[in-house]
């Protein structure tokens, strides 16, 4: 059995799917489970009605576009329509937001489903939250929780090809939630591990992760081959192929995941494992992370301070607030977020801190195994940097050892990662 994960642009359009609906014919003999997203700008257009501010009929028209060209019957998705409809007549919430916004992946799902079985091959659409997927009540950035893979092998039983929509669960009351943007590949990651796939098939509108960002650099190539922290990395710091929660499902069950193309469906992409072998590349990638915010707190209470650390930590979290890259010193630390509006969280520091927040930074990742045994990478960074004037902040290297990261200003993004990915590419 394999899941194939078909996002946003995949399923962008009449020949997309039918593109879609052939790759996945060719390969019938493995069993496939599909995920699908919602049709590429859909999901945008959702948000935007169900806070009042979006148009249903665009909606509608492009679905019925599509299952026009398709040769399908309107019928087909005319109950989550008038659903949909009704819906935007309701007072605004994250919990009508995600509601709302889970239509795009229920009609999606039904539409694909429906045109393989137009095609002769047996189909039939899930709504993940039938096959058991329950999250907490986070509304627009749900957790999964734990006994959402049991539920799965239990329904998965029928012999017709599932189509399940990506993105999209119930919490324990029963309402709607989303997984947050991206949250079709950690759908199909859960599917995986709850089978214990052969592979999870990530399927996608470029040839597999790429050494760096194509848009910055040209001659950017794609990776053969990334082990599981790499991957990670990439997808946490920028690297836009893979949600960055998909891989830990994955990385539990020790199951390898393919990110392909649906436009040139014979190139083998990216296939991401456990280790990879010894012969690979020792970097796979430059990565960055655009609008990063630095706060910089300084404090002679943190010398010799028990519980100095916690305190700062716990003031971010409260306010739901994920750090990046950490620098200490004896009277200082230095940090990274991805939030501009920082004002309640500088009030709060500033009781025992002298604080000052310096938005528009970038995060530079240079990403490899080899940063793990081969010293001379960090020189070789940062003789880059030395040589173009550019002074990198909060150096970090994480815990996995595979990610070697700093900051510099954002105007510095482009010409520092196109200088790093000549020096290792």
């Amino acid at each position: 059995m394999i899941v194939m994960k078909f996002g946003g642009t995949s399923v962008g359009g009449p020949q997309r799917i039918n593109s879609v609906c052939e790759i996945i014919r060719q390969r019938l003999a493995k069993k496939p489970v599909v995920v699908v997203s919602a049709v590429s700008g859909i999901t945008d257009k959702l948000i935007a009605y169900a806070r009042g501010e979006g148009s249903y009929r665009e909606i509608e028209e492009r679905h019925y576009q599509i299952i026009d060209a398709l040769g399908l019957d309107r019928k087909l998705i005319s109950k989550e329509l008038k659903e949909l409809k009704d819906l935007g007549k309701q007072q605004y919430s994250l919990a009508l937001q995600d509601h709302i916004a889970s239509f795009g992946e229920r009609i999606c799902a039904r539409i694909v489903a429906y045109n393989l079985r137009k095609k002769g091959i047996p189909a039939k659409a899930y709504p993940a939250y039938e096959l058991g997927f329950v999250t907490d009540d986070n509304f627009t950035e749900a957790e999964i929780l734990p006994q959402t893979y049991q539920s799965i092998p239990r329904k998965l039983k029928n012999h017709a090809v599932p189509v399940v929509t990506g993105f999209i669960a119930k919490n324990l009351g029963g309402h709607i939630t989303t997984l947050g943007r991206g949250g079709s590949d950690y759908t199909a990651a859960i599917l995986g591990a709850a089978v214990k796939a052969e592979e999870i098939q990530i399927w996608t509108d470029v040839c597999g992760v790429m050494t760096s960002d194509p848009k910055i650099v040209k001659k950017a190539c794609t990776v053969p081959i990334l082990s599981f922290s790499e991957a990670a990395e990439l997808a946490y710091f920028g690297a836009k192929i893979l949600h960055p929660k998909t891989i830990l499902p994955a990385m539990d069950k020790d199951i390898p995941v393919r990110v392909l193309n649906t436009y040139e469906p014979r190139h083998p992409g990216t296939l991401i494992v456990r280790e990879t072998p010894e012969k690979t590349r020792s970097i796979k990638a430059i990565a960055c992370k655009r609008n990063v915010t630095v706060v910089h707190i300084v404090s002679t209470r943190m010398l010799n301070s028990y519980g100095y650390m916690q305190k700062i930590y716990e003031i971010f979290a409260k306010h739901g607030i994920v750090v990046d890259l950490v620098a200490t010193s004896e009277v200082s630390v230095s940090l990274t977020v991805n939030v501009k509006n920082l004002d309640s969280v500088k009030q709060e520091l500033s009781q025992f801190a002298k604080v000052s927040v310096l938005s528009g930074k970038s995060i530079i990742a240079v990403v490899g195994d080899g940063l793990k045994q081969n010293y001379e990478i960090p020189a070789r960074v940062f003789k880059v940097t030395s040589k173009a004037k550019i002074n990198p902040e909060i150096i970090s290297q994480g815990a996995s050892e595979v990610n070697l990261s700093f900051v510099v200003n954002g105007e510095e993004t482009d010409r520092i990662v196109k200088l790093l990915h000549a020096e290792f590419f």
